[in-house]
């Protein structure tokens, strides 16, 4: 008798949901990501438009795993917003996805895409960012992982084993909303004061600038960084600034957590040394002695951590907070 070919390993969609563009792609069980696409985001016209963008999106990705014989065991969604992993419903969202509080993920997509509503996952989409780089990036191997993304907003997520740390009420990782001595009497956009997103963020950054004197024609916080590269002091400081109360925020974190590794994302990340050096300066002086040799580390698969991440949660079992992890994966469609 002939012996029978082996088993292709299984595939799912992943999408990564913003404000302003949604991302998906084919994730192989190895992480390969093997087509992709993208469409904006309709925020505007409502959640059911951006349902029907996702489900138009992963529907021709679905269909093309399953005729190639990759069997699709679904979609995983890393989505803006507050989301229960548990039910993929999203809890609560900002004003960049208007009516999005409320959104039935795992519903609304298993009726547009034909599948059944337990192949949907979701998870907030730092959370995405966080198990991407987990399970294949900059932390691959870690046992625990503390990811911080410093961008418009300041958002974070903390892996143990692979799985993130959600909280009672969902809200685990908001990294922003912690106190900064830097921050002190500054409103946060959460409505508090005294937060590190009131200082931190990019537009916080920006606004430090503009406060200290900068220029009033600079309109956001890259033009900051290019007044810093062409060496405007008003704007090394502004940086400086911002950069030094994110690396204090983050070591103290450190000191409560004692993650295996530090990864830092987001757009911040990738304004180079005027930043980096004095988050990583004032990360290092808040140590205890024992946290000595932990440095952060820039995220090493960009936008496709989400891609990669959402899909994890259908195909690393630890990743998944539905799944027991000895249950063999089931194709969806």
């Amino acid at each position: 008798m002939a012996a029978l070919p082996p088993p292709v390993p299984p595939t799912a969609v992943g999408i990564d949901l913003g404000g302003t563009k949604i991302a998906a792609a084919l994730v192989g069980a190895d992480g390969t990501i093997t087509s992709r696409a993208s469409l904006p985001t309709p925020a505007a016209a409502g959640p059911e438009a951006v349902l029907d963008a996702i489900a138009e999106l992963a529907a021709p990705l679905l269909a093309a795993a399953a005729a190639a014989g990759a069997p699709p065991l679904g979609v995983g969604l890393g989505a803006a917003g507050v989301i229960d992993p548990a039910t993929a419903r999203v809890l609560s969202a900002t004003d960049h996805l208007p009516g999005w509080a409320g959104t039935d993920l795992r519903a609304g997509h298993g009726a547009r895409l034909e599948i059944h509503p337990s192949a949907v996952h979701a998870v907030n989409d730092v959370h995405a960012h966080a198990l991407g780089e987990g399970w294949l990036g900059a932390a691959a191997g870690a046992s625990s992982v503390l990811l911080a993304a410093f961008g418009t907003g300041i958002g974070g997520s903390l892996l143990l084993d692979g799985v993130p740390l959600f909280g009672a009420r969902q809200v685990g990782g908001h990294l922003g909303h912690v106190p900064s001595v830097e921050a002190t009497g500054l409103r946060c956009p959460c409505g508090g004061t005294g937060h590190l997103e009131a200082i931190a963020s990019g537009p916080s950054l920006h606004a430090l600038y503009l406060r200290s004197g900068g220029d009033p024609e600079v309109p956001d916080a890259r033009a900051v960084f290019d007044r810093a590269a062409a060496g405007h002091l008003l704007a090394l400081a502004a940086i400086d600034t911002a950069a030094t109360a994110a690396g204090r925020a983050l070591g103290g974190l450190a000191n409560a957590l004692d993650p295996a590794a530090v990864i830092v994302s987001g757009g911040l990340a990738d304004a180079g040394d005027s930043w980096w050096a004095p988050l990583r300066a004032a990360f290092a002086a808040e140590l205890i002695g024992p946290l000595a040799s932990l440095i952060p580390q820039p995220a090493a698969l960009g936008a496709d951590a989400a891609l990669a991440g959402a899909a994890s949660l259908l195909l690393a079992p630890a990743a998944s907070t539905h799944l027991p992890a000895s249950k063999e994966p089931t194709p969806c469609c």
